[in-house]
């Protein structure tokens, strides 16, 4: 059950560096060397972690209402090993776990306390731990210039499962200045639906107001609570992304990379647990808590458009900056502009600084509309603010030290990196975030 945002705060970015080893090889009549260089020289261990906490008042699990406080600490491994000169296997096994007053409140009758949107409740949907685990193969050609890769991966958390498969294929032109990829992914879901407290009397071959939930409860307004709520019938979905991304060095101190995704999703793109309120209506409470209208209901297709652009310069041997810029488009009525900046700066041969800022700005989606202002008569209705028009800033800094010839030992693995980054993230509806992110990186002796 994740509530994460389409902008993927809670997220951990890893590098993986790629180190050469050449060596000399004699001919049987002993006229020349020739030389190839390893791909990967010697294994490697990343190890992430991060942690990310929010806070807000439109929680999408409250129809839009409510507090969104929610905490996530996430560790990740990550193994690169060389399996021979050219292939190199990446492992990648993470382990997240999260408190959320948002889906605390899935059932927020399960304590002797008043039930309120604003208020965590402490049953079992208030936390859970989210696993994953990835395989990334790759296989490079003899001069380098094209790569292969595939990879296979799992997650699961108790309301849902995922299988993921893709490759890529690279290919280098231009003596090494012009560089291609084409990646393509498919993820296959699959949903464990579980719905607001109240409204599971009311699914197929419930008992409405006479079922044991209702009992020694007393429902203020409308008494005769009678939701239009129905269960949904398909609880898969499948996702299938293309990419593709030119990168060009355009001088010793220019480089420049185009990148565009299609993204097609069919299947259950509806959250179960999210509710909805309509303003034709006549509201129905338990305690402080509004019992649901419905469910959040959305198309069962969705197609997504993202346009970008990198551009890198290299000011001095102190000084870089990063520019990057993404348009996305897609068929639900949702435009967004992304613009970001980060300059690393060099403090001495082993430190970097590097402070950054983000810039998102997206127009809501054709079904979304805020607490209560949605009809019974529509087809399609979210009180998601994620799907909301809105402005979001964020503020980063980061600090990395590198050793690259890894004096610091631990058993047999040499310390190559330690990195650390904090953001600060603002919406103008309210949502506030901060995340501090870890990383550090060996080399095998």
């Amino acid at each position: 059950m994740r509530f994460i945002s389409n902008h993927s705060w809670i997220s951990l970015f890893v590098i993986f560096s790629i180190s050469y080893q050449s060596y000399g090889q004699v001919d049987d009549n002993n006229q020349a060397e020739s030389y190839k260089k390893r791909v990967l020289e010697t294994s490697e261990i990343d190890f992430l972690s991060s942690y990310y906490n929010q806070s807000g008042n439109n929680a999408a699990v409250s129809g839009g209402i409510g507090s969104e406080k929610l905490t996530d600490a996430t560790g990740t491994i990550v193994m690169s090993i060389p399996m021979n000169d050219d292939d190199v296997l990446t492992i990648d096994a993470g382990v997240s776990a999260y408190t959320s007053a948002s889906s605390s409140n899935i059932d927020p009758f399960d304590t002797n306390k008043n039930a309120d949107p604003f208020v965590a409740s402490s049953g079992a949907s208030s936390s859970d731990l989210w696993s994953s685990l990835s395989a990334h193969y790759s296989h490079s050609s003899d001069d380098r210039n094209s790569n292969w890769t595939g990879k296979l991966s799992f997650a699961s958390e108790y309301d849902y499962f995922s299988l993921g498969f893709g490759g890529s294929f690279s290919k280098s032109f231009n003596e090494k200045n012009t560089d291609l990829t084409l990646t393509a992914n498919v993820y296959i879901d699959s949903w464990n639906t579980i719905y607001p407290i109240e409204l599971r009397p009311f699914g197929k071959g419930g008992d409405g107001l006479d079922h044991r939930f209702f009992e020694n409860k007393t429902i203020i307004g409308n008494s005769q609570y009678n939701p239009q709520f129905s269960e949904f019938s398909d609880k898969k979905r499948n996702s299938y992304s293309l990419g593709l991304v030119f990168s060009q060095i355009l001088s010793k101190k220019l480089q420049m990379s185009l990148a565009s995704d299609l993204v097609f999703q069919r299947g259950l793109l509806s959250t179960p647990f999210q509710r909805v309120y309509f303003s034709d209506i006549e509201d129905s409470f338990i305690d402080n808590f509004q019992l649901a209208d419905d469910i959040e209901r959305l198309p069962n297709n969705r197609f997504k458009v993202a346009l970008g652009g990198r551009l890198h310069y290299y000011i001095n041997e102190w000084l870089v900056m990063r520019t990057f810029y993404r348009y996305y488009w897609d068929d639900w009525g949702i435009n967004s502009q992304t613009a970001s900046l980060e300059a690393p700066i060099k403090v001495g041969n082993k430190f970097t600084i590097y402070p950054s800022y983000r810039f998102y700005k997206q127009s809501a989606a054709d079904y979304f509309a805020a607490y209560e202002e949605h009809y019974s008569t529509e087809s399609f209705y979210t009180s998601d603010f994620d799907l909301s028009d809105y402005t979001a800033d964020q503020l980063g800094i980061g600090a990395s030290y590198t050793d690259v010839f890894t004096k610091w030992h631990l058993w047999h693995f040499g310390l190559k990196s330690i990195d650390l980054k904090y953001a600060s993230y603002k919406r103008n509806t309210g949502l506030k975030s901060q995340i501090i992110t870890a990383g550090i990186k060996f080399l095998a002796d």
